[in-house]
């Protein structure tokens, strides 16, 4: 029965699963299943005649799709003798909630299992069903077909038929709705998807990708605090961080048994009992007290071990419906304080409203910088809250990747877009534009020195074209350069250092004190220019025996500026590639052939004050080449020393690394990269059930695309099977056979 409802929902192919019903006489199992747009027919056999076997139609009514608001799916199906059955599926919140009086054998029993499979780390549905009264039906059918053919409005129609309304639907009749036609669809709703018959419970294992936990691992090794924001049960998203802790050797510490954890769950005998009463102003009341009082004693707790020395690492865990009351405006301050404390935050059960409101809390309320990753529809919000959003393309849609900024086929490649290219994207940045501020800031306190020596007399230095093609071709090549090809070290070592990552963090390359040593240098550089230059100049003379003029100063300071910032560039490039060279002599080469061009061009539209054979004068005298050599190591004399003092004393990171690597090559080092494996020993898993076998296969870790999914089934039964790639390869190939052998029957 419940692999016949997930095939009318999910019309996929069926998984072979354990039956946790007590009707164990009843249970069917599915062989053959074969559909049309309108029709589905399984071929069933009763559990205690094997021999017996007939197909079975099922007429497709109505389909209820799930959303991430319902969290839920239902469809209407019609039997052979006329029979209308609802049958739903759905998250054991959503469909405890709905589920008719009395059979709690089966709900306690049920719940029971639950528990076992979120501990497993296993993902898990509920089952249920309702027999439908055709008028009842049909009276429901009506409205929903009218929003569903709607026009206007068609989604919010179909919203309002869809959506539950508790409040609405218990008690009274359709009568009481009549005047209110949102709340009769409202009410309608309830009646379809209320009163439910639990079936039991599935369960499906979702393992995860190959190279998460060492992934994981990596990235809080660089600083970067992990939190989990799932739709699992509590349990399950527990087990799958400790999973994650022991598949990296013990080395992730997303959580671990070392950890002082602080649960903050709706799952407790209070709750339950104050829910089973059914008063809702009672249990919203009651819930936000209890969660208030948790927040509290565990900020409590934290702020004890500040004056111990030794702090355990600390991690909270929170589900969806203690977290809706949590981010309420009066807790929210506790919350964040909590969570930043914390060396790990996972939130179980949480819609995608709340995935998008936690990632706006850290954001705006901590102002950090945050990064949400996901893989699906239900991410979008996540994704787009966050400052930086990557999807994962897979199995679940291209709608995380559409909405994303980055798009990555697999998670550990977070690793490499990180450690790598986000390193290597933040120092350039950081090199281009402390560049831009260095070559503008010394180019102009070249003129203001000059104003300063006529009293401001309005007398410009540099020609018009020399300070217009200053940005645009004399200093705009090189600096390109470096924000195409400068890394600090290669990818490899950013890999296997991924504390380098810090540097970012901290902001460690565009901090004020960079900033003005930047400007100091600058400050020093535009006197060199200036007055070095214009002092001399009273001693120098042309080949006429004539001392230089203004336009030969400017040309001559102008020249020692492009090679000294261009030069300067080179020094501060951590590496240089044929590109550098190539960029910083065309601008210099192009420098002399624009003044060489410029100098010899003169029109009778030309004014006075006109730099026409000035270049030529320059170089006929020994003055411009002492000139070339003197002034720009002059100036560069203090960056030199700067530099060295800083590297010997003061050094990054970064030049640590580089020193300890300098004899390295970068062709070796990339062939030596390294790769996120998931090496994964066998392990034993310290919860009631069972040991699970693991295998490490890649998949995408869609729920449904996870090979081995026997496994947990199998061994409940007391039968080991082999999770070998090449085993569950073969008995997917042999299943494919017997269907295929079926149909040709």
């Amino acid at each position: 029965m419940q692999k016949a409802i997930k095939k009318l929902c999910n019309r996929i192919l069926v998984l072979h699963v354990r039956h946790l019903n007590e009707m164990r006489s009843h249970s069917l199992l599915v062989l053959h299943m074969r559909r049309t747009p309108t029709m589905i027919y399984v071929r069933e056999s009763h559990a205690e005649k094997m021999d017996i076997i007939h197909d079975v139609s099922y007429e497709i009514l109505n389909v209820l799709e799930f959303n991430s608001t319902r969290k839920r799916q239902s469809v209407v199906c019609r039997y052979p003798n006329g029979r209308l059955v609802l049958y739903c599926k759905g998250a054991d919140n959503v469909i405890y909630e709905r589920l008719a009086d009395g059979s709690n054998d089966i709900k306690t029993v049920t719940r029971g299992h639950l528990e076992q499979f979120g501990s497993a780390g296993l993902r898990t549905l509920c089952l249920a069903y309702k027999e439908l009264h055709p008028d009842v039906y049909e009276n429901w059918n009506k409205k929903f077909l009218n929003a569903k053919s709607s026009l206007s409005d068609r989604e919010k129609k179909l919203d309002e038929v869809l959506e539950d309304a508790i409040e609405v639907g218990q008690g009274g009749n359709e009568d009481d709705y009549g005047s209110h036609p949102e709340k009769l669809a409202q009410g309608v709703a309830e009646l379809i998807e209320n009163d439910l018959i639990l079936i039991g419970s599935t369960a499906i294992e979702d393992k995860l990708q190959d190279g998460v936990p060492a992934c994981i691992d990596t990235l809080q090794r660089a600083g970067i605090k992990i939190w989990v924001l799932t739709g699992d049960k509590i349990e399950t998203a527990i087990n799958i961080a400790y999973g994650v802790s022991a598949l990296s050797g013990g080395t992730c510490n997303l959580i671990n048994n070392e950890m002082r954890q602080f649960i903050i769950s709706s799952e407790t005998d209070a709750i339950r009992e104050v829910e089973e009463r059914g008063d809702q102003v009672e249990i919203a009341r009651f819930i936000r007290e209890e969660v208030k009082n948790e927040l509290k004693k565990c900020l409590e707790e934290v702020k004890s071990y500040f004056s111990s020395l030794a702090i355990p690492k600390l991690a909270l865990v929170i589900d969806g419906k203690c977290l809706m009351y949590a981010l309420d405006p009066s807790l929210r301050v506790m919350l964040l304080n909590l969570s930043l404390n914390c060396h790990s935050v996972v939130c179980c059960r949480v819609s995608p409203l709340q995935k998008a409101q936690v990632t706006a809390l850290v954001k705006n309320g901590a102002r950090k910088i945050t990064l949400g990753i996901g893989d699906g529809a239900n991410d979008v919000s996540m994704i787009q809250a966050a400052h930086v959003g990557v999807g994962i393309s897979g199995m679940e849609g291209m709608q995380a990747v559409m909405a994303s900024d980055f798009a990555i086929a697999q998670f550990r490649y977070l690793v490499d877009l990180l450690l790598v290219h986000g390193r290597w994207s933040y120092l350039r940045i950081c090199q281009v534009v402390t560049y831009f501020f260095y070559k503008n800031l010394t180019f102009t306190l070249t003129q203001f020195w000059f104003n300063l020596q006529t009293g401001f007399s309005g007398q410009r230095f540099y020609d018009d074209w020399f300070q217009s093609l200053y940005n645009v071709i004399f200093t705009a090549l090189p600096v390109i350069m470096v924000g195409l090809y400068d890394k600090d070290v290669s990818a490899s070592l950013s890999m296997k250092y991924p504390e380098l990552y810090m540097e970012g963090i901290i902001n460690a390359f565009f901090k004020w004190r960079v900033v003005a040593i930047r400007a100091f240098l600058s400050v020093y550089q535009s006197l060199v220019f200036f007055y070095f230059v214009s002092s001399s100049n009273l001693s120098a003379k042309n080949s006429e025996g004539k001392i230089f003029g203004l336009w030969d100063v400017s040309t001559m300071a102008f020249t020692c500026v492009v090679i000294t910032v261009n030069f300067r560039l080179l020094m501060n490039s951590n590496s240089i590639t044929r590109w550098h060279y190539i960029s910083v002599g065309g601008s210099i080469l192009g420098w002399f052939i624009f003044v060489f061009i410029y100098s010899w061009i003169r029109t009778r539209y030309d004014r006075q004050e006109n730099v026409y054979f000035v270049i030529y004068v320059l170089m006929s005298t020994p003055y411009f080449y002492i000139m070339l050599l003197l002034v720009p190591v002059a100036a560069l004399f203090c960056d030199f020393v700067y530099l060295g003092v800083q590297r010997w004393f003061f050094p990054y990171d970064y030049q640590i690394i580089q020193e300890l690597h300098r004899h390295e090559n970068d062709d070796s080092g990339r062939a030596q990269r390294l790769e996120i494996r998931n090496q994964s020993p066998p392990e034993e898993t310290t919860l009631e059930i069972s040991e699970l076998p693991r295998a490490i296969s890649k998949n995408t870790g869609f729920a449904f695309d996870s090979p081995g999914y026997e496994s947990f089934f199998a061994t409940q039964l007391g039968v080991h099977t082999s999770q070998n790639a090449w085993d569950v390869a073969k008995r997917a190939s042999v299943r494919s056979k017997d269907g295929d052998i079926e149909q040709k029957e």
